[in-house]
């Protein structure tokens, strides 16, 4: 954070190693010759043949979901508040959960602070052995000049200090880094440890010249 622009970073997916983990174990089935199938072509008994093939298909797409959401978010996703230029810049990646094998390039956009909206949400669910749990976090949402439609939605925070968040973002915009206690220190993005090795293979952050350039200086 400075006089020009503060930035925050985003957590994305959580358990990102156990995730990787479990994607390798799931696929060591597929890996090995499954008996089953063999007999069923050796023997000419196709009646379950179908099943196997449908079961191995499902094992490889669970594989490859798993895999995807372990290695395919960035290593973080940034978002810049330029005070000067009143205008954020958020570093987006939307993946499609149903479609392991879709190219889900990042997004990078930019907008007016004026348009921008903050919604806070809570959902409360249950699993199917009865337990219950809680998640809640800050969209932000972008509406077109003069209106209340939104065009843009992403994610501010997600189980975290939610509204604190919010309330720190709009008190820099609006009064400056004087009126605020100092953040953290600064990190490197792409600073990740030896032993996170989902991180270490995920793409690293990099924004495009020009609008690393834009987002970090005044006009």
């Amino acid at each position: 954070m400075n006089g020009v622009y503060l930035e925050i970073h985003r957590k994305n997916p959580q358990l990102r190693n156990l995730i990787l983990i479990l994607s390798i174990f799931s696929a060591i089935p597929f890996l090995v010759p499954r008996p089953v199938i063999i007999d069923s072509l050796l023997n000419g008994h196709y009646s379950n043949l179908d099943i196997e093939i449908a079961g191995a298909l499902l094992g490889v797409w669970g594989f490859a979901s798993c895999l995807r959401l372990a290695i395919s978010p960035p290593r973080d996703e940034p978002i810049r508040f330029n005070r000067v230029r009143q205008k954020i810049y958020a570093y987006n990646f939307k993946s499609c959960w149903w479609n392991p094998f879709k190219h889900c390039p990042i997004e990078v956009v930019s907008y007016d602070w004026s348009d921008v909206r903050a919604e806070s949400w809570r959902v409360r669910a249950s699993t199917p052995q009865g337990a219950s749990f809680v998640k809640w976090g800050v969209m932000l949402s972008i509406v077109e000049p003069g209106t209340n439609k939104v065009i843009d939605r992403f994610p501010l925070s997600s189980m975290g200090l939610d509204e604190a968040v919010w309330a720190y973002v709009c008190t820099y915009m609006q009064e400056g880094p004087t009126s605020l206690p100092l953040p953290n220190p600064p990190l490197d993005h792409n600073d990740v440890l030896w032993c996170d090795i989902a991180k270490r293979l995920a793409p690293k952050v990099e924004w495009p010249a020009e609008i690393d350039r834009e987002s970090r200086t005044a006009p």
